[in-house]
C-alpha cells in the first residue's frame, strides 16, 4: 500500500512540473503584482463574465415574469 502511494505521489510531482503556471518561475527577477499579470488578467476576464452573465439572467428572469403576468392577466378574464 505504502509503495502505491508513494508511486502516486511521485507521479503527481511530476505531472505538477508539466504543468504552466500563470506566473513566472521563481528565478525571474519580476517582483511584486506584475509577476502575477497572467492571473490577475484571468480572474478579471472570469470576473466581468460573470457579471455579464448575471445580467443576462437577471433581465431574463424580469422579462420572463413580466411576459407570465401579462399572459396570466389576459387568461383570468
Amino acid at each position: 500500500m505504502l509503495s502505491k502511494v508513494s508511486s502516486f505521489l511521485g507521479e503527481v510531482k511530476s505531472e505538477l512540473r508539466k504543468a504552466t503556471w500563470p506566473w513566472e518561475p521563481a528565478s525571474s527577477n519580476i517582483k511584486g503584482f506584475k509577476k502575477y499579470k497572467e492571473l490577475i488578467d484571468s480572474t478579471l476576464v472570469v470576473l466581468v463574465s460573470m457579471a455579464l452573465l448575471a445580467g443576462f439572467v437577471a433581465l431574463s428572469d424580469i422579462m420572463l415574469q413580466k411576459a407570465v403576468g401579462l399572459i396570466t392577466m389576459l387568461g383570468g378574464n
